[in-house]
């Protein structure tokens, strides 16, 4: 299969959907995470073209680390707009890349990056199949399925756990993703929750850092587990009791529509 994973900036796909694409890469599938923007303000020292550059290669890091690929395009974070242009940008990296399997953000997310992205990739979702709608890239004769990350917000409505996956044994690969991308997870993060003078250094080695990273991240990596755990029993059985960490996808209505069964025989790599 090929999955394609948008996240608004360059460390949602790990974050959201680590665990799912470094499994599924390993599985010997084709996955892609993509940002649709460069990351350029995600700082509270560093910003502009030397920023979204260092962010570009821990992006790359991450992806050699997960056996994926990824891409991050040039549009200015904090700034994305769900434009016609956008929408064909999309629209081509979804057919040539063939895929199956498309996930966005929800588009009542807090960040406004969040919220367009999932406008822009749900504005794509039909026109994926339209042959004469950017006619360089072959149209799909099957519309793919398109997921929803998990978020915790309630307004306008609450996010539906379709989909839940217990992921704790591919916790210490998904934390060295994070580890990757320390401008964000050892600066600018800890910066934003005053806890950036915690951090240990690099000379303090990379398990101490490891170790703070997990002390620091998982009450947010943890949220899905402890917001949905009866869909967790319905989709992992007893795994569901003691699972710390997973990763939880609303389908989204745009698209194809699978049923249970079919749904739990795709994702049946992270239920082994």
């Amino acid at each position: 299969m090929n999955l394609v994973c948008f996240g608004a900036h360059p460390d949602d796909p790990e974050v959201f959907a680590g665990a799912v694409m470094t499994r599924f890469a390993a599985r010997g599938h084709r996955v892609l995470a993509v940002s649709l923007t460069n990351g350029d303000i995600g700082h509270h020292m560093q910003g502009g073209g030397m920023l979204a550059q260092r962010r570009i290669e821990e992006t790359r890091r991450a992806a050699r680390i997960g056996g994926y690929e990824s891409l991050v395009l040039d549009y200015h974070d904090g700034e994305l707009m769900p434009t016609l242009e956008l929408r064909k940008e999309i629209v081509r990296i979804i057919r040539r890349y063939e895929a199956d399997v498309v996930f966005t953000h929800r588009p009542n997310d807090y960040h406004p990056d969040h919220r367009y992205a999932a406008q822009a990739v749900q504005d794509a979702a039909f026109m994926v199949t339209v042959p004469h709608f950017c006619p360089d890239a072959p149209a799909l004769r099957a519309n793919p399925l398109f997921l929803y990350l998990f978020d915790p917000f309630l307004y306008p409505v609450p996010f539906r756990p379709d989909i839940a996956l217990p992921v704790d044994e591919m916790m210490p690969l998904k934390w060295k993703l994070l580890d990757a991308m320390d401008s964000q997870f050892y600066e600018w993060l800890p910066w934003l929750e005053g806890k950036d003078g915690d951090v240990p250094p690099v000379s303090a080695g990379e398990q101490a850092r490891l170790d703070w990273l997990e002390d620091f991240f998982a009450p947010e990596l943890e949220l899905p587990a402890n917001l949905h755990r009866e869909a967790l029993r319905q989709w992992a059985g007893d795994r569901a009791e003691n699972c710390r960490f997973a990763e939880i996808f609303q389908v989204c209505e745009y698209g194809r529509q699978p049923d249970v069964s079919s749904l739990k025989e795709l994702f049946a790599p992270m239920l082994d």
